[in-house]
Parts: C-alpha cells; structure tokens; sequence
C-alpha cells in the first residue's frame, strides 16, 4: 500500500470561529486599555478536512477538544488583539498539523535462529544454576 501524503493542511477560515473577550488576569492602572484575548472555536466533525485527518485529530485524547469533537482554545498570550489572533491560528494549524502525521506501521519481525539460540542456552544456564541451589536430597 503507498504511504498516504497528504499537501500541507489549509483549514477552511470560514470554519473557524473567534471571538474577541475580556483577557484574565490583574487589572491594575492598566484595567482600562483592555488586553483582549482571542476565543478559537474548530469544529472538527463539520470541517472539510480529510477523514483520516479528523479521525486522528479526535484520537489525540487532546483536552482542549470536546465531546462533540469542537476544539476550542483560548488564545491570550499577547496584549493585542491582533497578536491573540495570529498566535490562535498559529496553534490551530499546529494541532491540525498532528493529524496529517501518518504513523508508521511496525511490522514485527521474527527473531533469528541465532537469537534463538542464545535465548535457549540462557535458559538451560539459568536452569542448571538453580538446579545446583537446590536442597540435597540424601
């Protein structure tokens, strides 16, 4: 089967919601000139990304998704909105990015009669040491 590649992920923006809120922390003399934070709201589920995509992306056990599969996160790193904005983006394709990664098959392989070998003539060691530990029977 051909490793599956897929073009680097654009997500739709008109899939994306952000909201503009009130920034947490201290106020402070500074209370006024508010710091407002960016609120990012995806749904995964409703989105045009590939299936396989959003299948791992809902896989990830990611605590900013929830149950109905809306991966929401809150964006307020920065004092502008401007740069809370970017920086929710920034994070959104980040998390999305995750989901494009293929992982990688493991094929088992079978060990070698060497290894075989050598794991049987521990064993009869290990065997015969404790055979010699045991009580004497006389």
């Amino acid at each position: 089967m051909p490793h599956l590649h897929h073009p680097p992920l654009a997500v739709n923006p008109s899939e994306v919601q952000l909201d503009a809120v009130r920034a947490q922390g201290a106020g402070g003399q500074n209370v006024n000139k508010v710091s407002s934070a960016i609120h990012l709201r995806f749904d995964v589920a409703a989105s045009s990304l590939p299936d396989d995509v959003k299948a791992r992306l809902l896989h990830l056990r990611d605590q900013r998704v929830s149950k109905e599969g809306v991966f929401v996160l809150k964006a307020q790193r920065y004092r502008t909105q401007e740069a809370n904005r970017q920086d929710a983006l920034a994070r959104l394709l980040e998390w999305v990015a995750q989901g494009a990664h293929v992982p990688v098959l493991r094929k088992p392989t079978q060990p070698t009669r060497a290894s075989r070998q050598r794991r049987l003539e521990g064993k009869l060691q290990r065997a015969s040491t404790k055979q010699l530990r045991s009580r004497v029977h006389g």
